[in-house]
């Protein structure tokens, strides 16, 4: 009902304002008012949930969903987090574009694939696109749409012709969402987004610059934009991630959440200076020759700038393309067109191989085992350069079904399958056949705690460590030598271990010492370590040492890898 009676009252300001100051005067007064009303809308309906640590309401919209709560907070609309705040909101902005004394711009509503701008006249096409089938917009949209509607529908008829926003022509690929789209697959957006990327390049100057925004991970919606930014005439020529997410959102927690958004930089493929020089059609052998050697100068100069992990993996996949996309088509020697995914097979080994030197500080990646390599740069994969964010004020939560913090965790590290796969295969290895250290479910795969493989590394008889269900005592001094041994652990009591065979990879011998560290069973792992001759291997310190800088701090694993190195000396070694 105070909705309903704001949207009344906001069409009667709108009248009142164009009989006394003109049609256009009434028509923005209406419009920033119905602005408010949007705003109030968001923290209004039974999805707003109280955020203790501010001691706010939190919005409906912490994300693009809508996400089942348990309870929620009403705000009363009369309130400064109601319709005061909303318009105080609204006048902050007003103010700020004000005394920014900005040029005007020109605002139309227009479908991607048709803008009603003239050929090459633009010097910049900037975009954040859809994301494949991350996000449903259209729907989403009804959540404003009708209140829009009902407050300004009067003197922006042409926006709102039709009862809720259109969706026939969106670019998404929802099929498996509803039968409704069941026309809207991979093929739908693919097709749909070369159109719209063909149509920005025909509006952009041959010396112009397109920038197309992508933060999707799934590796499906990079191939899909990508494709369809190759088939439209681009040559992506880099590939910058920038942060723009923050890094206490709930759906960046143990995941592999990108924390920027991949900013991709294109050129008009006839303005573009090196096809000038070359053919249409390129070789395959010679694209193949010069990729590793554009990602070898690519990579350090991520890591010198703070930028690894799945940001860095992204960020290569700018230069990596120019290689590919400055010819509108590849072709090998016996004529056949080589596609962008055979071809991003080969950019995804080309990284892993990259990223490996990197992660093992020169030495030679290769005398590791595909277990070693798969951990390294898998774990390597999650990091993300830190970031600090003020929650002060923030009162902007975003809330993540899979994320819920009542639920029990389950331990490890995961990755999108297909994402884990591609890393997996550029590395000669194969998840099928490391069952023992990878687990697959659905479309996640899961790099298992080291607690989790005591039966592949100690045998059946001591499969799983006893676990406590209470919690830790507190104590009042910090003991020393539980802080060494980690005998005392708040999750895990273990039973006792014993080496009965050296784990056959140096990964597993590494994880074997890890786990004798925690249980505390320190003469067993002198025993391991010396007496049996596995800190003779330089390999296993190595491996150690990359491991203790990838490993998150705060968990158990970087506990216990340091935990081992720390008794390298006391070794001998």
């Amino acid at each position: 009902m105070a909705l309903s009676t704001f949207a009344k009252l906001i069409r009667e300001a709108g009248d009142r304002s164009a009989r006394e100051n003109g049609a256009e005067f009434g028509a923005g007064v209406q419009t920033c008012l119905a602005m408010a009303l949007g705003r109030l809308a968001d923290y209004s309906s039974s999805l707003c949930m109280w955020a203790p640590a501010g001691e706010f309401v939190a919005h409906t919209f912490g994300r693009q969903a809508l996400p089942m709560v348990w309870d929620f907070a009403e705000v009363n609309p009369l309130s400064d987090t109601g319709w005061n705040g909303a318009c105080e909101w609204v006048r902050r902005v007003l103010e700020a574009t004000s005394e920014a004394k900005l040029s005007p711009g020109v605002v139309a509503q227009a479908s991607a694939l048709n803008q009603p701008l003239p050929t090459d006249s633009v010097d910049a096409t900037i975009t954040d696109p859809p994301y494949y089938s991350a996000i449903p917009y259209a729907d989403l949209s009804d959540f404003f749409y009708g209140w829009l509607k009902r407050s300004v529908g009067t003197v922006h008829r042409e926006l709102f012709l039709s009862e809720t926003a259109p969706k026939d022509e969106e670019c998404v690929a929802l099929s498996h969402r509803a039968a409704m789209y069941r026309q809207k697959d991979a093929s739908w957006f693919e097709a749909r987004m070369a159109e719209a990327c063909a149509d920005s390049r025909r509006i952009t100057r041959d010396s112009g610059i397109g920038v197309y925004v992508f933060a999707n991970k799934e590796t499906k919606g990079w191939e899909a934009m990508l494709g369809a930014l190759i088939k439209s005439g681009w040559v992506i020529t880099a590939s910058w991630p920038i942060d723009t997410e923050r890094g206490g959102r709930l759906r960046a927690h143990n995941s592999a959440a990108l924390a920027s958004s991949v900013h991709l930089i294109c050129r008009p493929r006839t303005g573009f200076e090196v096809s000038k020089n070359a053919t249409e059609i390129g070789n395959w052998r010679d694209v193949l020759h010069e990729l590793p050697r554009r990602i070898h100068d690519w990579m350090p100069r991520l890591a010198q700038e703070g930028v690894v992990g799945a940001d860095a993996i992204f960020a290569c996949l700018g230069p990596a393309l120019e290689v590919f996309s400055r010819y509108s088509v590849v072709e090998k020697a016996s004529g056949e067109a080589v596609s962008l995914g055979e071809y991003l097979e080969h950019v995804w080994a080309a990284v892993a191989k990259e990223a490996l030197a990197l992660v093992f500080e020169g030495a030679d990646a290769t005398g590791f085992e595909p277990d070693a390599r798969l951990t390294a740069m898998w774990l390597w994969t999650l990091m993300s350069p830190d970031s600090s964010s003020n929650s002060e004020g923030d009162n902007e939560l975003e809330f993540d079904d899979e994320a819920d913090g009542n639920k029990p965790k389950t331990g490890g590290f995961k990755l999108e399958y297909d994402a884990a796969r591609k890393i997996a295969q550029g590395l000669g290895a194969h998840l099928e056949s490391l069952t023992h250290l990878v687990e697959v479910s659905g479309d996640q795969a899961r790099l298992l705690p080291v607690s989790e493989r005591t039966k592949h590394l100690f045998g059946k008889d001591e499969e799983e460590p006893a676990r406590t269900t209470g919690r830790k005592k507190s104590v009042a001094q910090l003991d020393l030598f539980v802080a060494l041994t980690g005998s005392e652990d708040a999750e895990i009591i273990w039973k006792e271990k014993t080496v009965k065979r050296l784990g056959e990879t140096t990964l597993d011998r590494v994880h074997q010492a890890m786990i004798l560290f925690a249980a505390a069973r320190g003469e067993a792992l002198k025993r391991f370590v010396v007496e049996d001759g596995v800190g003779q291997d330089g390999k296993f310190w190595r491996l150690a040492q990359a491991l203790s800088a990838l490993y998150p701090s705060g968990t158990d694993e970087k506990r216990w890898v340091d935990g081992l190195l720390a008794r390298k000396k006391q070794f001998g070694f």
